[in-house]
């Protein structure tokens, strides 16, 4: 089974854009969960223009399902991680001010910092996944820094689903195939949605998890959160 970890940090974005706690992000999140999701995602960043640290902090109190914590793997990140011992955390190589994720982890140039930081997360028994480009020496590079999981930055595949599906979803399986051969999960995210998610599931055979924010959360405004979450789950069934 593949699980839907809802991203929202767009609800924060909402909330921060007036101030005060409208709408409440810990209330969606359970919501979220009562949906029918199997994991909430948030992704903190330095400045909090969306998700707050604080956020994260209430969250891990509340959330039953799946918690995963995604960010660039500084002093206060690692510590992030450390208090509130998440199911998974996420690497991602941001920079700062980065609007969204645009890349992933050079796992190979990267070798030395990655390992090191594994192993500190790894610490808190958190399971540790790192985001990389549908390459197959990233894969095999994440898997040798100690990475349980990869997830597979999947913006190329949405950019080019509509032209040319086939294409687009062929380098996605060969390194889904390379993870698989290697002992690794299979995560994936980024610009997925109602229209090209069911065409990645059906082609990637050992998809753990994928997560999904900002698609599913405009989705929500014409469909309701509830019916949007179960069109997705419809979508990996």
């Amino acid at each position: 089974m593949t699980r839907l970890s809802v991203n929202i940090n767009k609800i924060a974005t909402l909330r921060n854009a007036r101030g005060g706690n409208n709408p409440d992000v810990l209330r969606v999140a359970l919501d979220c969960e009562r949906f029918g999701a199997q994991g909430i995602t948030v992704h903190p960043r330095p400045d909090e223009r969306h998700i707050r640290y604080s956020d994260v902090i209430a969250l891990k109190k509340i959330v039953t399902t799946e918690f995963n914590i995604e960010g660039y793997p500084d002093d206060r990140y690692l510590k992030l991680v450390s208090e509130t011992r998440p199911a998974q955390a996420t690497l991602v190589p941001d920079k700062p001010d980065a609007i969204t994720s645009n890349a992933g982890w050079d796992t190979v140039k990267n070798e030395k910092f990655l390992t090191e930081i594994i192993q500190e997360l790894k610490k808190s028994g958190t399971r540790v996944s790192v985001f990389v480009d549908p390459d197959a020496k990233m894969v095999e590079g994440a898997k040798k820094v100690g990475a349980d999981r990869i997830e597979l930055y999947t913006e190329p595949y949405a950019s080019h689903f509509h032209s040319d599906k086939q294409k687009a979803v062929k380098p996605y399986v060969e390194a889904a195939r390379v993870a698989h051969q290697v002992g690794l999960g299979i995560n994936a995210g980024h610009d997925l949605d109602l229209y090209n998610l069911k065409f990645l599931h059906q082609s990637l055979e050992h998809l753990d998890e994928v997560s999904i924010g900002h698609a599913l959360i405009c989705d929500a405004l014409y469909f309701g959160l509830e019916n949007t979450i179960q069109l997705y789950l419809r979508e990996l069934a």
